[in-house]
């Protein structure tokens, strides 16, 4: 049997679609009819994934410091950003609050507190489950750091409708014990 190496082995699953960068391939349904969550393979896919994923924020929790975590995760918000197209969703509010705070309640069903005088949101997304994608379902696992990637999705979010950097943190969290997820977003 022929050895391989750690790199050449990450390798080649990533080009294989089952690292974590490949959450959202679809490519592997049978048929066009057949959805991805039809897909056994997918779901197989899925599995290996959200598994690797409860591993390596476990690991993270037990090693990292919460704000080389914070750094760490913040940036892996852009990926799901830009996957979604959220530039051209949000395109549509740019340069205006009040519309995309009024978009945030009625389509998302945000709850939305707008202190003018002190620029400082509090968003609360109002639902009693984590929306995130990539750990539906995941409840056996500390995910709490992840709340952190939520962080940077919400600074890209308000920062392209802002027009200038905001600063945005979890003030409560599914995964931290709390009813739903609250951000607290200082423009």
């Amino acid at each position: 049997m022929e050895s391989i190496s750690r790199k050449k082995f990450i390798k080649k699953v990533c080009y294989a679609g089952t690292c974590l960068c490949g959450f959202n391939a679809a490519g592997l349904a049978n048929n066009e009819n057949q959805t991805e969550t039809d897909n056994p393979i997918n779901d197989n896919k899925n599995n290996l994934q959200r598994e690797w994923l409860s591993v390596l924020l476990n690991n993270m929790n037990d090693t990292i410091e919460a704000n080389e975590k914070r750094k760490i995760l913040k940036s892996c918000a852009s990926v799901h950003y830009f996957n979604l197209g959220m530039d051209e969703i949000l395109a549509p509010y740019k340069h205006d609050l009040d519309k995309f705070i009024s978009f945030l309640e009625s389509e998302w069903g945000w709850i939305i507190e707008y202190n003018r005088k002190e620029n400082i949101i509090i968003a609360d997304e109002d639902k009693q489950l984590c929306v995130c994608p990539i750990i539906n379902g995941h409840n056996n696992t500390d995910l709490s750091s992840l709340c952190y990637c939520s962080e940077g999705f919400a600074e890209l979010m308000f920062s392209f409708i802002t027009g200038r950097p905001v600063s945005a943190t979890v003030a409560s969290s599914i995964h931290r014990g709390n009813k739903s997820c609250i951000y607290r977003i200082v423009l």
